[in-house]
């Protein structure tokens, strides 16, 4: 009988991070997060899982058809035994809810050996952006000391290895002093660390999104770094990811319902698992726009597509210039790249699509959230539950899921060989 590997996600958000572990053999004992529809999300997710290890796939696949707008996911959280939606606990870490939270793991894990600990703690305190914009706020930010909880989780269940995400920032921000602290802590629980920083698309992503993985061991234990190889990346945006999608004007579709493909699995959709066993996806919802933001689009996908060049809103006609703001972030109209890699997607997509412009005159408006999904590279049958902003808001926070499981493979071969 294969031993079973567990693991505990912290700050899980909506379970980027995790899928890749699950996908990779690991067993999650709990996820903890403090956002209700991202705990939602994980439920579903949860559910979802314990569903196909029984052959009754054929149960979500019936939530997914039937489900209706403005509903949980409660019908399907029914399905399973109490103890896998349970294993969610929406919760913030914090002095106050600590306790409670480890009686919470502590009943979960039972007699079950935690092996790995895998989350990252909320990176806006970390964001360059967030710094450029409120340099003293920033510094102040009540997350910036998350980390510390981390700690915590470190030296109760004594994992073997650790896998702590997060923005490049986190090695620049207050000079490197703060980078600096969080390794003495760890140091102080009893572990070696590395870090490195990592380009998704170095790995099969279709996204230029870096982020810092630190990876920690005990010290006693014959373990290192799970160093990554790099792949080519031959493959493009709009042809190879998008293209089997229905097309979609803007305000068109829905957050219940599915649609159909439009044509066969791509090689990359086949290889990266987004494309699943279904014959369908859902959430193909695209925003609505107005007449202002929907011309300013249309002259960033020509600019785009006719000369590879961005737009600068700074030269925009005055009548199509409605922000107050003029002097800073003038490349806020954003074409994703169709035959590459797109730009990093961030939370903010949960504000407006600006940044995240759909590259096709045929289809003026910014992308959905299922290829936002495609992009972090969520399989299609992952159902984001909550409103549409909270769904691009989890999807904008997470770590694509091709880069947590070859991430969690490295970790599983140390794990049968280095233990």
């Amino acid at each position: 009988m294969a031993y079973a590997l567990n693991f505990i996600d912290l700050f899980a958000g909506a379970g980027g991070l995790s899928e890749g572990f699950i996908r990779a053999g690991f067993t999650p004992i709990a996820h903890i997060e403090m956002n209700k529809y991202a705990c939602d999300t994980l439920r579903s997710r949860m559910a979802y899982h314990y569903l196909i290890q029984h052959n009754r796939s054929d149960e979500y696949v019936k939530y997914l058809r039937e489900k209706q707008e403005g509903e949980s996911g409660e019908k399907l959280w029914l399905t399973v035994p109490k103890e896998i939606i349970d294993s969610v606990i929406n919760k913030e870490i914090s002095d106050k809810t600590l306790p409670e939270i480890f009686l919470k793991v502590d009943k979960l894990k039972g007699d079950k050996q935690v092996d790995l600990i895998i989350g990252g703690p909320p990176c806006q305190a970390y964001s360059l952006v967030g710094r450029a914009r409120d340099p003293e706020n920033m510094k102040k930010d009540p997350r910036n000391f998350l980390y510390k909880y981390y700690l915590q989780f470190l030296k109760r269940y004594e994992p073997k290895m650790f896998v702590f995400e997060n923005v490049p920032g986190i090695l620049s921000a207050q000079n490197g002093i703060h980078l600096e602290n969080i390794k003495k802590g760890i140091d102080k629980a009893g572990y070696e660390i590395e870090l490195r920083k990592l380009k998704a698309s170095d790995y099969g992503v279709l996204q230029n999104r870096e982020r810092v993985i630190i990876v920690g061991w005990k010290k006693d234990l014959n373990l290192k770094y799970p160093e990554l190889k790099k792949e080519e990346n031959p493959y493009k945006i709009l042809p190879d990811l998008f293209s089997d999608l229905p097309e979609r004007q803007q305000g068109e579709g829905s957050l219940t319902g599915f649609v159909q493909y439009e044509t066969s699995a791509t090689k990359y959709l086949e290889w990266s698992k987004i494309r699943t066993e279904l014959d369908f996806t859902t959430q193909h919802i695209a925003r609505p726009h107005n007449p202002v933001d929907l011309e300013i689009y249309k002259r960033a996908i020509k600019l785009w597509l006719e000369k590879r060049e961005r737009l600068n809103y700074a030269n925009l006609p005055a009548e199509l210039q409605k922000h107050n703001n003029k002097q800073s972030f003038l490349n806020r109209f954003q074409v994703v790249n169709h035959d590459g890699c797109c730009h990093t997607v961030v939370a903010h997509i949960a504000m407006d699509g600006h940044y995240y412009i759909y590259p096709s005159l045929k289809q003026i408006r910014s992308i959905t959230i299922r290829e936002a999904a495609r992009i972090q590279a969520f399989p299609d049958d992952y159902y984001f539950e909550g409103s549409r902003t909270a769904a691009f808001k989890q999807i904008g926070n997470a770590v694509p899921v091709v880069l947590a499981e070859k991430i969690a493979n490295k970790i599983k071969e140390q794990f049968a060989y280095g233990l």
